[in-house]
């Protein structure tokens, strides 16, 4: 699937109407909504069931042959692994169809409260049953390739305040253990507890 699905944009009228759904979004635990794969610029593959490696990222992503602006040697940056995005505020800009949210350009789709009060840098999730990433301090923001896609005032929204602190564009994290995860996992956020590995925080 390529980036010639074409979307309705959502007026900013329309958008404030339904960001009321986004604001409920469950705290603590919710539920994998998408998964998606990025082999080439502008591809994607969604996915019924990924794998998540602490080097590699999403297996089969791209995310490894990317440059990074934030790196000094423009290598990958380590703390941008996985992109990971409200699956309500996709679907609020997007509509229904999912592989429209996947022209978002996020790994992962999220029914959870991704804010950055609910969900501050270090904060690790665990989706299934073994997988745990983290949320690093890296900003994730819109692009002009957002604002092709899903319309100017879509774009606008992720820059207001509001917007910012709900990280309606979504958030950068890394994989601390990998494993399998598929669509309707549950995703939790584990207790912050310093220093300890994300093993043993998958038994609390």
């Amino acid at each position: 699937m390529e980036s010639s699905i074409a979307v309705r944009h959502r007026s900013m009228d329309e958008i404030m109407e339904g960001l009321h759904l986004v604001r409920q979004s469950p705290r603590g635990v919710g539920t994998l909504a998408l998964a998606v794969r990025r082999p080439a610029v502008d591809a994607r593959e969604v996915l019924s069931r990924a794998e998540l490696d602490p080097d590699a990222g999403l297996l089969g992503d791209s995310w490894s042959q990317r440059p990074s602006s934030r790196t000094t040697d423009r290598s990958p940056h380590p703390d941008m692994q996985l992109n990971v995005i409200n699956s309500r505020f996709v679907e609020l800009i997007a509509g229904p169809d999912r592989d429209a949210w996947a022209l978002a350009g996020d790994q992962l789709y999220v029914d959870l409260d991704l804010s950055i009060d609910a969900m501050p840098a270090g904060s690790r999730l665990a989706i299934g049953d073994r997988a745990v990433i983290e949320v690093t301090d890296q900003p994730h923001t819109g692009c002009a390739k957002f604002a092709a896609r899903f319309g100017r005032d879509a774009h606008k929204i992720v820059w207001t305040e509001e917007g910012r602190r709900l990280r309606l564009r979504g958030l950068n994290a890394r994989v601390l253990v990998g494993a399998t995860i598929g669509t309707g996992d549950t995703i939790r956020q584990l207790p912050a507890t310093p220093r300890q590995p994300a093993t043993d925080a998958l038994k609390t």
